[in-house]
């Protein structure tokens, strides 16, 4: 029998509106008990004090690459670069070599992440064959498999018909549709937001409107079918007025936002520097307003990372050749507080909930809480630590951050998934 004290933390776990100095004891990998001074004789002992003890973080937007890519990312390191975040559980998407648009795919991630990965990791089906956009997968042989949610990702379902006909097996499923949400006609070749600053560095552009054309088509093709529609990484203002509206009126429609679109601009992307080029791009200071008021208003869902690694040898290449991406999981912590929680735009609560009950309410896992006898998935962080980020350091295999050498306030103290540390700071 192993165990756990997590001894005079403030915990804080939004599912069950918790929020009080208290232990947590941890036994065999779930909640044994929560409260004031538990004696756990022969526990090992975490001093929490002073320090924040809530329900592991979620991110369900994780790019690891394997199979097929692992000279960019593997589940094995993907998993401890999340773990450095603070994560406890990450959902891997489609877009591998080949691309998870099988059982048979499905099951060999499901597999190396039991062997490999520090984390939880839940696969993330495609759409489409190949995510060709044209033959829907075998969504449910995929779902028996291990898949939680399906999404052809970067490379949007162009075609209604097939989205339609997506949405409808997704509900009879029961699972949600995660869309990247991009019309590829209206951004073909473009490289970042357009408009001045795009105009002024010589770049060709990707209209907002590219965004929010398929968020309105999507929200009237989850209306028709009764699905469950999430938009991934939204950034722009209209499209989050749209998603504020469908919720409004009680459509099954959800989104997410990722620390880089509430914490950049493009008018603060260093020029040409690769490590600023990212789908959506960086929009205008407009549009990360619209994105934190969403935010406070409760009109979006999740905090998730899109976390993207590429090798230095893709990446480090004129701007107008490389691909698009950063990393982002061992930041997403220092930037949600540095930019929501520090700045008195929401409250602690809440960022907890975004990064944990948030994601696990939309992917419908039964992770994201405190409660006794649920897993014991554990993310203890500090407000206060100040530390920089040193991206040779990280734990992913890429290096493909624009947050290289940043100092933070605030950030994970250890992670703990199924009762055990997997990473703790030094």
């Amino acid at each position: 029998m192993s165990q756990l004290l997590i001894k005079n933390g403030r915990v804080i776990d939004p599912a069950s509106a918790t929020d009080t100095l208290a232990d947590i004891l941890v036994r065999d990998g779930v909640i044994a008990a929560a409260g004031a001074n538990i004696d756990a004789p022969g526990a090992e002992v975490f001093d929490a004090t002073g320090l924040i003890v809530a329900p592991g973080f979620i991110d369900m937007h994780v790019h690891l690459r394997e199979p097929g890519f692992e000279h960019a990312e593997t589940i094995e390191t993907g998993a401890r670069a999340a773990a450095a975040g603070g994560f406890t559980s990450i959902c891997s998407m489609p877009n591998t070599l080949p691309v998870n648009d099988s059982a048979t795919v499905t099951s060999y991630i499901v597999e190396r992440a039991r062997k490999f990965a520090v984390t939880n990791v839940f696969p993330i089906g495609a759409i489409t064959k190949n995510s060709a956009g044209e033959e829907l997968s075998a969504i449910g042989s995929m779902k028996a498999a291990g898949v939680v949610a399906i999404s052809d990702d970067g490379r949007p379902v162009m075609n209604a018909r097939v989205m339609r006909r997506a949405m409808e097996f997704a509900r009879s499923f029961d699972l949600p549709v995660i869309d990247h949400c991009e019309d590829l006609n209206l951004s073909a070749g473009g490289d970042m937001h357009e408009g001045y600053e795009s105009v002024r560095l010589g770049l060709r552009g990707i209209p907002s409107s590219s965004e929010d054309v398929m968020v309105a088509r999507d929200i009237l093709l989850a209306e028709a079918t009764g699905a469950r529609f999430h938009v991934a990484h939204i950034s722009t203002r209209n499209a989050m007025a749209m998603v504020a509206y469908a919720k409004q009126h009680g459509l099954p429609v959800t989104c997410e936002v990722t620390p880089h679109h509430f914490a950049l601009t493009d008018a603060q992307m260093l020029p040409y520097d690769s490590n600023f080029k990212m789908k959506p791009p960086l929009r205008t200071a407009c549009d990360a307003g619209a994105v934190v008021d969403g935010i406070v208003a409760g009109a979006v869902d999740a905090i998730a990372t899109d976390h993207a690694p590429h090798p230095g040898s893709e990446k480090m290449q004129e701007f107008e050749k490389c691909p698009f991406g950063i990393i982002g999981l061992e930041t997403a912590l220092g930037l949600a507080l540095e930019h929501l929680v520090h700045t008195g735009k929401i409250p602690l609560t809440r960022l907890i909930a975004l990064l944990s009950t948030g994601p696990a309410r939309v992917l419908r896992l039964d992770r994201g809480t405190l409660r006794v006898g649920a897993p014991a998935d554990v993310t203890i962080f500090s407000t206060d630590l100040e530390w920089t980020y040193d991206v040779n350091q990280s734990f992913s295999k890429s290096r493909n951050s624009p947050f290289d050498g940043h100092t933070f306030r605030g950030g994970p103290m250890a992670t703990i998934v199924d009762g055990a540390m997997v990473w703790r700071r030094e």
